[in-house]
């Protein structure tokens, strides 16, 4: 029998300490903690497939929580399935004792582990929903109020407005007018039409 253990953060900005001690506390040896920097959408991680590869019957695999395994109801289900029915491995998730394939293997222990497993696999996915939903609703708002998303845009040349009018008066042709601004054709007609609004109305 090995013991594995499983943790995940988001981000690459994320933190896994708190994760990996928790790991150490139930004796993973460190070189079986497998770490995935991802987001939990879906199973399709470098780190958990590999770990996965190398469970085998009787082994244990640790998560601290069961939003660490995975954020997607159906593919919890279906990977607790896997590694359980399939590997014959045990799962241990350390926040949440009930949820020990170890214990419990008579029909009522699953059955309540099994419960347990679908109601908090529902929670997780449901709070990723909200969380998408309440970040779509900030977005929408901010619009409305005029903020604006993505990379600042670049300041205009200090010639820009001497460029622009001589455009505009036909003094010289576009292409030329771009050329001087330092800027494909297609940037500058648009520059100048938000320029020629806002500034010579």
């Amino acid at each position: 029998m090995a013991c594995y253990g499983y943790a995940r953060v988001s981000t690459k900005d994320q933190n896994e300490d708190r994760q990996i001690i928790a790991l150490q506390e139930m004796r993973v040896p460190m070189q079986n903690i497998y770490v995935d920097r991802e987001s939990g959408k879906d199973f399709q991680r470098k780190f958990y497939k590999r770990l996965i590869g190398r469970l085998k019957k009787g082994d244990v695999m640790y998560v601290k929580s069961i939003d660490r395994l995975g954020r997607c109801y159906k593919d919890i289900i279906e990977q607790w399935k896997c590694i359980t029915k399939e590997k014959g491995a045990d799962i241990v998730v350390i926040d949440m004792p009930i949820l020990d394939t170890r214990n419990g293997k008579d029909l009522m222990g699953t059955f309540l582990s099994d419960i347990v497993l679908a109601l908090l696999s529902y929670v997780s996915e449901n709070e990723r929903v909200n969380i998408r939903k309440r970040q779509a609703e900030g977005i929408a708002i901010a619009k409305a109020k005029g903020v604006r998303f993505g990379p600042s845009p670049r300041p205009l040349p200090e010639n820009f407005d001497e460029v622009y009018l001589q455009w505009k008066h036909k003094e010289i042709p576009i292409n030329k007018a771009a050329e001087m601004c330092g800027m494909p054709k297609s940037t500058f007609f648009d520059k100048a039409k938000r320029y020629g609004v806002r500034n010579y109305k």
